[in-house]
């Protein structure tokens, strides 16, 4: 008999031992088997992302490779999502221990949290041109069911003594808030959308980071449901964030107030120096 979860983390178990306990309560291997596809490309999609993750960061932003390598991380972050969603409802309504419906509800909790943090990457992309608020039901949709959710995390964390819980739902908490206040207010600077492409995207590199570790921790000794192991990469990543935003913020900040070169809009000056950065 294995040792007891210890409260206030999920349970994570090998993905062999878990499907086949979900088996012998669906009873079917039709079921059992498409729960394992869905496995394989989370697991495949993951993979995808971790590969091409730091490409875009080192490359010239707005060329060629920085394009390309991106969808692949973009795509491979929505596979991810997705399956995760598809793995927390499977694991939730057919697997009957406690511990492992509670990480289905984390489960389908950090699911939403990466996806949006995928969405508003792409989507500030798509919007850079905006000079009003912005409601597109999807945008706001999103941002107000990440806020949502991480009320309801909080308070399932608190009620159930889960720490883990708690800390990853003022995570989401800030996403949602920060996601609700981007698109309902006008932009206040020129280059609102590479700041907010560049947070979301590396927050969704933390999201990817933090797969990969939790995955892989019983490799290096560390038990998976270790709290350090969650959260070390966003402790790490959310500090280096700030500061790269805030280098990026200030250098647009002195683009704006230089003498436009001949021949140079405002706007153009913006968008050579995005390409150069």
């Amino acid at each position: 008999m294995g040792r007891p979860a210890r409260a206030g983390v999920p349970e994570v178990m090998d993905r062999g031992r878990d499907l086949r306990h979900m088996r012998r309560r669906l009873g079917t291997r039709r079921i059992g088997g498409m729960l394992k596809m869905i496995l394989y490309l989370h697991i495949a999609g993951g993979s995808a992302a971790l590969l091409s993750m730091f490409i875009p960061l080192v490359t010239r932003k707005g060329g060629r490779t920085h394009r390309r390598s991106g969808w692949v991380f973009v795509g491979g972050m929505t596979v991810v999502s997705v399956t995760a969603l598809m793995l927390s409802a499977a694991r939730y309504f057919f697997d009957p221990r406690p511990e492992a419906k509670a990480f289905a509800l984390f489960l389908f909790y950090v699911a939403i949290l990466t996806g949006n943090a995928v969405s508003v990457g792409i989507r500030a992309l798509r919007m850079k041109d905006r000079t009003g608020p912005h409601v597109h039901p999807w945008d706001v949709g999103l941002a107000a069911l990440l806020t949502v959710t991480s009320v309801a995390m909080a308070v399932y964390g608190i009620a159930t003594s889960r720490a883990l819980f708690v800390a990853f739902s003022g995570i989401g908490l800030v996403a949602g808030v920060q996601g609700l206040w981007y698109w309902l207010r006008p932009p206040t600077c020129r280059m609102h959308w590479w700041l907010r492409h560049m947070s979301a995207m590396l927050g969704a590199c933390i999201a990817a980071t933090t797969a990969f570790l939790v995955t892989n921790a019983a490799l290096v000794g560390a038990p998976r449901g270790s709290m350090i192991v969650w959260l070390a990469p966003s402790i790490i990543g959310t500090p280096v964030t700030a500061v790269w935003i805030g280098y990026y913020r200030r250098r647009f900040a002195k683009r704006s107030t230089a003498p436009a070169r001949h021949g140079d809009t405002e706007a153009g000056s913006y968008d050579v120096a995005a390409a150069r950065a």
